[in-house]
Order: structure tokens, then sequence, then C-alpha cells
């Protein structure tokens, strides 16, 4: 073992045991910072290194191609001193797979789907050609597009498929009538795609786990070829990825994953954080490791972060320590509005950059709904506070906020070509007649902008696009129900479409430096978002109820705790300075409103925290 110290250096007791485990399948419960990667990687150089697997044996998987090149890349530097030739340490890893669940099963159906009818010439139906074939699907059975919405289709067969429903038991298992035509609409989404020699993204999963089951011989193939699976992220993992696991190896029994369910913040799109535990029911000698100790954060950080995820009970929590010292108190600010927590938030990392030389780069703003990146775009712009934000798109270049300008401006302006173009391209010529008929019954109404908005959303029947109960239309509306807010602070229609206007300059103006303001750019972002990513400076903004926890979340135990653990997620981003922001009252959707501090902030011990802020009490307040 001597002879593989330069594999070994540097890991604690916990990574050591878990990289060296010589015995069957291994869980390792790894908490934030705790160097799960390093550990997943350094396991899979170690079974290499020491002739226990060849590199075309090794199965990586995981949920992204960015996360898997990395892992190639690691792993050609830590076995790079078993090659003579530097430029030849590449061909020591010939044969490994190291790829996402989808890559993976796109590789095995183009080799043996055949022995299940699918053709190896199969295409990949992408987001864009589901809801196309869904929306065909829905014309040709006459159905109400209105009550039988693409996306929420889309959703349920999604759904579905991720739990290796099939039509016929999907058919078999729903009650009531809107389902069984879902089920109905599955069948023939199936036999289309069938027909197109297509697979959708789910398809993939579903038909490897269908191949394996059906195809002994084929699963026994790729148990003989991959004897060592090794998973990243397991508690993102869905049903057909963990079926898709457990028949690998059933065999062999080497299996290595690495997760924290306190980290399973994906719940919406199918993941089970659960899987994890049912490991240790059918692998029944599976060893459990824990990695406790935390190289990223400070430990009253962590500390805090704990006091919030402890609360769950429907999973296990890891106590995390570090030997980075307990550092800096957490910052607690009570702002008195929206604007003035904003403000607070563009002040403060003004004043950590230019008197505490604070790379701004490593300094980001956290937020649980796409929604509330509007105040801070606005807030940072005035402080000429360069942003960028991640995962998503600019408040005002939102495609939802962009159609309902246009129609405010056809109000304002019947001559705005560029809007009635955008009108009928994305509302439809039956709508835009709606829009005409509004303005030649209202040319002289003198509404405030937020009763006009209001007025010609619902004439227009734009609502209608949407589906409050998927999560990707609910943030659209979320978005619309924002810019109600920004209406309400600009009653007259002019000021508000130049203000919009203004902010939208603004935009181009940083569009056309974006190489030079990612050098010295904050990052914007929501909380799902920062999975995976550290910075030295994190602000956690809207800590309250209703928002953070989200208020669709309030009357579910198991949705609440996911809340929970998103919180815990955004606060071990942190690695030396953690604000925790929330607002007294806040113009929200167009309304104001009082706000109560969200429950996780009552979790954290007060000695962890200095408050500042605001001395509004709601409770007092609205009693009185």
């Amino acid at each position: 073992m001597m002879g593989f110290d330069w594999l070994l250096a540097g890991l604690n007791q916990q990574q050591h045991q878990a990289v060296t485990y010589e015995g069957g399948p291994l869980l390792v419960l790894a908490g934030a910072g705790s160097g799960k990667t390093r550990v997943l990687t350094h396991r899979a150089a170690w079974l290499v290194a020491t002739g226990r697997a060849k590199p075309s044996q090794l199965l990586l998987l995981t949920f992204t191609n960015k996360a898997a090149n990395e892992m190639k890349e690691r792993l050609f530097r830590l076995l790079a001193p078993l090659s003579g030739q530097q430029a030849n340490h590449r061909s020591l890893v010939a044969g490994l797979f190291a790829g996402t669940f989808h890559s993976f099963c796109a590789y095995i159906l183009r080799r043996d789907g055949e022995k299940i009818g699918i053709p190896n010439s199969f295409v990949i139906y992408d987001e864009k050609d589901q809801l196309a074939l869904i929306k065909d699907l829905i014309k040709k059975l006459d159905l109400s597009e209105k009550r039988f919405k693409p996306a929420s289709v889309k959703a349920v067969i999604e759904s579905a498929k991720n739990d290796l429903v099939t039509p016929t038991l999907f058919s078999e298992s729903v009650k009531g009538g809107w389902y069984q035509t879902v089920a109905l609409i599955y069948q023939q989404y199936q036999k289309q795609l069938a027909q197109s020699n297509a697979l959708d993204f789910n398809d993939l999963l579903m038909a490897t786990v269908d191949l394996f089951k059906r195809e002994p011989v084929i699963l026994e193939k790729y148990q003989e070829r991959y004897r060592f699976i090794l998973v990243d992220e397991y508690q993102d993992t869905n049903r057909s990825q963990y079926v898709l696991t457990k028949l690998l190896a059933k065999k062999y029994g080497q299996l290595t994953v690495v997760g924290d369910a306190a980290q399973a913040i994906y719940g919406w799109r199918g993941a089970d954080y659960r899987n994890l535990m049912s490991l240790t029911r059918d692998f029944s000698d599976i060893k459990i490791i824990n990695l406790e100790q935390n190289y990223r954060s400070t430990q009253t950080i962590l500390d805090a972060a704990y006091a919030v995820i402890a609360k769950n009970e429907k999973h296990p929590v890891l106590k995390l320590f570090t030997q980075n010292g307990s550092g800096e108190k957490i910052m607690v600010y009570r702002a008195s509005s929206e604007i003035d927590e904003a403000e607070f938030v563009a002040e403060k990392i003004k004043q950590l950059v230019d008197f505490q030389g604070i790379d701004p780069t490593q300094v980001a703003v956290l937020y649980r709904t796409n929604a509330q990146s509007r105040t801070f775009e606005e807030s940072f712009i005035r402080h000429s506070l360069p942003y960028i934000l991640i995962g998503g798109v600019k408040f005002y270049e939102r495609a939802e906020i962009k159609d309902v300008l246009a129609l405010l401006r056809v109000f304002h302006n019947s001559k705005d070509q560029i809007a009635w173009q955008r009108i009928e391209k994305n509302l439809g010529k039956r709508r835009r007649l709606k829009v005409e008929q509004f303005l030649a019954e209202h040319e002289n109404q003198d509404w405030t902008t937020k009763r006009l908005l209001e007025k010609i959303v619902l004439a227009s029947g734009y609502l209608e696009k949407f589906d409050p109960d998927n999560e990707d239309d609910y943030r659209r509306l979320e978005n619309i129900k924002e810019l109600a807010s920004v209406a309400e602070q600009f009653p007259d229609l002019g000021a508000f479409l130049e203000n919009v206007a203004l902010v939208q300059q603004e935009y181009s103006a940083q569009e056309k430096e974006k190489s030079r303001l990612a050098h010295e750019a904050v990052k914007l972002m929501t909380l799902h978002s920062s999975k995976g990513l550290e910075f030295e400076v994190v602000f956690i903004v809207g800590l309250e109820e209703g928002l953070l926890p989200h208020s669709r979340s309030l009357e579910e135990l198991e949705q609440l705790e996911e809340e929970r653990r998103l919180c815990y997620v955004g606060m071990t981003r942190a690695k030396k300075k953690l604000f925790l922001t929330h607002a007294s009252r806040r113009l929200y959707f167009g309304r104001t409103s009082y706000q109560e501090p969200s429950r996780f902030l009552d979790d954290i011990p007060e000695h962890l925290v200095i408050r500042e802020g605001d001395d509004f009490d709601w409770e007092d307040d609205i009693i009185s």
C-alpha cells in the first residue's frame, strides 16, 4: 500500500476508509463541502492503480456532462504517475465510461436495443419535440388545449416514466376523467414515437431497464463488463435510475454511491432521496461511511445550517465539523421593505468589495423564486454594481414579461408594430383579435398601470397558456405577478414603460461589456441553481413565511422538509460570511403585505447571529 501514497495523500480518516474499502456495496453519506467528488474519483483511481479493476470495468455515473468530464480529468491526473510518459497517461483509462445516466443508456440501446424492437438509428426527442407531438395529439383527439395543456400532459407522462409506469399500467392505475384522457394521450404518444423511431429522454432510462429485465443475457453482458459502478449525487436519482443501478450491481455488488439526503432539493423533478435508504434494504451487506469534516465553511455557518436541517425527521442528518475556525457571526438583517432589502445587499457588497477587498465574483445573492431577482437587478443597476444571473434570464428579458409588456405597449400606442408582431407570434391570432377588441372598447379609459395590466391580461386570455400545477408555468405566473409590483410603483403607464425601457437599456450596456463584467460581477441565482457551488460571501434573501419556505409547501410535511433542505444548501454555499435578510413589509405580486420572518430564522441559536435593521414587530403592528 505504501506504493500508492501519492494517491491517498491528504485524505482524512473517513475519506481514506471510503477510498480503500475492499468489501461489497458502499454508501458514502457525504455532507456539504466534505469532498465527495474527491472520494469518488480517488476510489476509482485506487481500484485501477491497485489492479482490482481494469479501466474498462469502471462505470462512473453522474447527472451532468460537465461533472462527468471533470471526473474524467481528475482520473487522468490521478493516474498519471503510473505512466512512464506524461503524454500517454490517458491510455490508462481506455474503455472507462464516465457520463450521465442518459448518455449511458443511449450507449446501451444503440448496441442492444433491437432486442426489444428499438432500432439503433433511433432519434432522441428534446423538450420542444415532445411538446409539439403532444400538442398535435391533443388536436387529433379533438381535445381542448385549454383543459389539456401540453406542458401539463408532458409532466404527467414524464413522472410516469420516471416511475417505470407504462401506458397500460398508467391507464389501469388512474381514476378520474382527466387522467384517463391523459392515459389515452400517453398511449398515442408512445405509438407515435415508435412510428418515428424516436425516444424521449425518459424513454432512454425506461427502455434500458426494460431491456435488462426482458433479456437476462444482455444484462449479464453489462454486469460482466461494468463490474465496478460508482454513482455521484445519489440523492438525486429517481426510481428508474435506482432500478438501473440495482440491476447492474446485482451480480458482483461492487456499487459505490455518494450522496447526502440533506441536499436533496429536486423532488419536483422526480428525484427521491429515499433511494439512499432503499440501498440498505436491497443490499443487506452494504457498508456506510459518513464524511462529516467540512473543508468549505466556518464552524459558525455549519452550526447554523445544522440547526435548520436538524428539524427534518424523514432522513439522516450529518453533524458537520471543520478545522476552519469559528469565523464571524451570521448577520440577520430585517429590512423595512423589499426595496430596503435590495439596497442593504447592494450597499453591503460595495463595502465588502471596496473596503475589505472581497472579490465580487466570490459574492452570491440567493433567492427562492426567479421573480425576486427584479428588485436586486434594479438596485444593482442604480449602484453601478455589475452582476450576472446564473441559470436564469434577466427579469425584463423573460418571455412572459416581454409578452405582457407588448400588451401594455399597444394600449399606450396602438401603432407599435413590433409589439403587435410579438402578440400575434406568441399569443396567436385569436388572442390578438381579443386585444384589438379590448382596445376598441376601452380606448379612453384612464386606468392605473396595475389596473390596466390586470384587465388586459385577463381580456387577452394570455393566462390560459399556463397551468399553475406545472412548476415551470407557476414560475412564469409568479414573474407576471411580480410585474404587477412594478406597475404599482408607476401608476402612469407612460412612466412605467419608460422605466422598463431604461432598465432594458442598462441590460444592453451590460451585455456589450459581458466579457469584462465576468471578472467583476456578483452572482445572482435561485437557491436551486446554487447547488454544487461555493462563495466567500453569501446573501440569502427573502427569508419569510410564504417565500422561504414557499407558500406551496406549507401544507405538506414532505415539501416543507425539502424547503428546509433548500435553505440548508444555500447556507452551506458560504465559506466565510453569511447574510440572511427578510422584510417587514413587501410589495409582493402587486400588493403590500406584512411578512412574518421565516421559521428557519427562529431555528438558528441566538449566539450565532448578529441582528440589524428595522425594529418593526409584525405581530405588535398587526395586533394594534
